[in-house]
């Protein structure tokens, strides 16, 4: 027992030692700030305002699109006799997806193509017997009439005939399956829907202060969670002239797909351009920036004192900002200290960045 009373009055000693260092430490960091505040003098770091031309990246968020994508449509009416595809199965161009009763356009066919072919004969006789002034010309004309007229009913009975096979417009993917054996459709009725996605196209709305820097061909990195670490390259295909009441101006860019990471029609991906000014512009360090960059000020270094000043923002990157107007060439930004800063506040330099 009596050893424990030691023990226990050295634990209370040492508590009680920490709490008064940790005390007096609080209280010089509360007398360091005010006097601080109260000093004569803030200091600070300053930076120069510098003109340079500089490159930055502007970033997007943007929807993947099939780069041709169609509904097949019927060519003739009739009723749908047989469907050749699978959702998901891939179709060459031409390949025959569907076919419609072909019973009486076959007739008509037969009957078109005899009618023709015995019209002909008919001509070409009656052309010879009219070069040896064996047949009058109007004999001749009436003949060359009879089979022209038998021609063009079998053509366009062969093209109706034809037309009974629907076949796939452009090379793509079954998406959409529309009808089924055994339905009537008229002529223009949509059958299937198929997509190309060998090549994608990123949608985007891009602001108006950003669409200026954006040009038809551009290189541009895109992105998405889906295969994280994974960057496809692609390039803008169309800048719309237009913007919208918004003044958001869509953007197009086209992107090749990938066999071995394929992407799907309606994902989200990231896009980023780097784009560059061909002209030099004034730049500052991004923390020189107080408040917002539609209401952007900075402190500048004068003679000894800070003086507060209200500056136009451009483009900007991580580290620095494009300065419109406001500044000039060489002027000395404070770029740490602004906390304790005022307008007119005097500042003592101790580091030009």
């Amino acid at each position: 027992m009596n050893m424990k009373k030691p023990i226990i009055y050295a634990i209370v000693t040492i508590v009680i030692v920490l709490a008064a260092f940790r005390l007096i430490s609080n209280r010089n960091s509360i007398v360091s700030q005010n006097e601080n505040l109260t000093a004569d003098f803030v200091t600070v770091s300053i930076a120069n305002v510098e003109k340079k031309t500089s490159s930055f990246t502007l970033n997007f968020t943007g929807t993947l699109y099939p780069y041709k994508e169609l509904d097949i449509p019927a060519e003739t009416p009739g009723k749908i006799t047989s469907l050749n595809y699978e959702l998901g199965q891939y179709f060459p161009k031409g390949g025959v997806i569907a076919t419609i009763d072909d019973k009486i356009k076959k007739l008509t066919y037969e009957s078109a193509k005899i009618d023709a072919e015995r019209l002909k004969k008919d001509f070409e006789r009656t052309e010879n017997l009219y070069k040896g002034d064996a047949s009058s010309e109007q004999e001749y004309a009436l003949a060359r009439s009879s089979y022209e007229t038998a021609q063009n009913k079998f053509e366009q009975a062969e093209k109706q005939l034809s037309c009974t096979k629907i076949t796939a417009p452009i090379a793509g993917t079954i998406a959409k399956k529309i009808v089924e054996v055994g339905k009537y459709v008229k002529e223009g009725d949509p059958v299937a829907s198929i997509v190309d996605v060998s090549r994608l196209k990123v949608k985007v709305n891009v602001s108006e202060s950003d669409v200026y820097h954006l040009h038809t061909g551009d290189r541009v990195i895109i992105t998405t969670d889906i295969y994280s670490g994974i960057a496809f390259k692609g390039k803008i295909s169309f800048v719309s002239p237009r913007g919208d009441d918004t003044h958001n101006y869509p953007v197009e860019i086209e992107i090749m797909n990938s066999a071995k990471n394929p992407l799907k029609a309606g994902t989200f991906v990231n896009v980023e351009v780097e784009v560059g000014s061909s002209n030099a512009a004034l730049y500052i360090p991004r923390e020189a920036l107080q408040g917002s960059i539609k209401d952007a000020k900075v402190y500048i270094a004068s003679n000894g004192k800070a003086l507060l000043k209200n500056i136009v923002i451009g483009r900007g990157g991580n580290e620095s900002l494009e300065v419109v107007s406001g500044l000039t060439e060489n002027d000395k930004v404070v770029v740490s200290g602004q906390v304790n800063l005022t307008d007119n506040k005097s500042i003592k330099i101790i580091d030009n960045k």
